[in-house]
């Protein structure tokens, strides 16, 4: 955001491959199609849900999300859910937050530009249809 709270500007460059990345993960997770998911996660991944007071915060890595993706975890959404908002809240050189909505779910992104490549190093996520 600039001081008078407008998005900044990102060269349409940076938004195809920043939004290329949020389809990968999302399209990947829908379509069980791991090669996907592996080119959209950085190694080192955190993904977390909203913790719950009973069980605290969950931590999913690159590898319980590529494994969760080839056993077609995500290919139980029906196809009409599976539409998704990509919002790119702000970029800063080599970092990126982008907020994705969908029927399904609610993702909060942090993004990195590695080797010329944008990969999620750490996602935030909730149900879509929970209310807060």
């Amino acid at each position: 955001m600039t001081t008078d709270g407008k998005p900044a500007e990102v060269d349409s460059d940076t938004a195809a491959a920043i939004i290329a990345t949020a389809r990968d993960y999302y399209e990947g997770w829908f379509e069980g199609d791991a090669d996907r998911m592996r080119r959209a996660l950085h190694p080192d991944l955190v993904k977390r849900p909203v913790p719950q007071p009973s069980e605290g915060a969950m931590t999913a890595t690159f590898r319980d999300m590529v494994e969760a993706t080839e056993q077609g975890m995500g290919t139980r959404h029906p196809a009409d859910r599976r539409g998704i908002d990509i919002t790119i809240n702000h970029v800063h050189g080599d970092i990126a937050d982008v907020h994705v909505t969908g029927a399904v779910y609610v993702d909060y992104l942090h993004m990195v530009r590695v080797g010329g490549r944008w990969q999620i190093l750490n996602a935030l996520w909730a149900p879509a249809d929970t209310v807060g």
